[in-house]
């Protein structure tokens, strides 16, 4: 039994063969997956598919939130959405949420990107709303490590019960440590899989298989041998059986534990 924790299956990519793909998740031992939202619409549709889904073979759950590139569509009545929206059973986290100082630098983009100022006061306002809410957190951290751990390691010095994940942990050995003595867990991608991807390969061999949780990101981060194709959570099998590879255990003890890890943080 495999939770993909992180997959974006309100993605229009996904709209014409959403059934196949719930089948192919739920043949390839996957039997729930997490749905985040990135916009407040997005979240919308993620609620809307997870209450479809909630007795499907792979069931559906939802986060819901405001990616931080996004982070200037936060007006007060986009959080007065969210927490509206939290209040459906099918929701188990507020996310994806955080920083991305990345997208910011990009010249050539053609799309508006939130600014890091106006990214940081979204973070810290639906970190607020998850701790009136008493869910966890799906962070997003790109390029924005130091900035995101200090947010963070404020918030849980004043919530007691504050938990969540980084998605997509891209922050190295080098901020592991500091990651998990705030209690985080740590989710792991398709890249893993990718020989290149040397310092991920140290990082699924060092985090304690019990702060572990595994995702697929679709449809993006596909991993081998499905690179360059649009990701589903059926591929979550290659994710899982490379780490059980790297950290020498069977697929079945690394499925088992973060598996029941998800179950913890997410309480389904």
């Amino acid at each position: 039994m495999l939770i993909d924790t992180h997959v974006h299956l309100h993605d229009p990519r996904y709209s014409h063969d959403l059934e196949q793909v719930l089948t192919r998740a739920a043949e390839a031992g996957v039997t729930a997956a997490i749905l985040p939202g990135t916009t407040v619409e997005e979240s919308v549709e993620a609620v809307r598919l997870a209450e479809v889904h909630a007795k499907s073979p792979c069931a559906l759950y939802a986060a819901v939130g405001v990616q931080p590139t996004n982070a200037h569509l936060l007006a007060a009545g986009a959080l007065e959405t969210l927490r509206d929206l939290a209040a459906s059973p099918r929701v188990v986290a507020i996310g994806e949420i955080g920083l991305d100082y990345y997208w910011p630098g990009v010249k050539n983009r053609e799309w508006e990107c939130a600014e890091p100022a106006v990214q940081r006061e979204a973070f810290e306002q639906q970190l607020a709303l998850a701790s009136e809410l008493d869910l966890p957190v799906i962070i997003h951290d790109r390029d924005a490590h130091l900035d995101t751990l200090n947010t963070l390691r404020a918030w849980t010095e004043v919530q007691p019960t504050a938990r969540g994940t980084l998605h997509a942990y891209a922050g190295g050995l080098t901020h592991l440590a500091a990651v998990l003595e705030l209690g985080f867990y740590i989710g792991i991608d398709g890249p893993v899989t990718f020989p290149s991807a040397t310092e991920l390969h140290d990082v699924a061999r060092q985090v304690p298989l019990d702060r572990l949780l595994l995702e697929t990101d679709g449809p993006y981060l596909t991993p081998a041998p499905h690179r360059g194709t649009r990701n589903e959570p059926a591929y979550l099998l290659h994710i899982v059986t490379q780490i059980a590879e790297l950290r020498g255990l069977s697929r079945d003890k690394v499925a088992k534990a973060t598996t029941m890890n998800a179950d913890i943080l997410f309480g389904f």
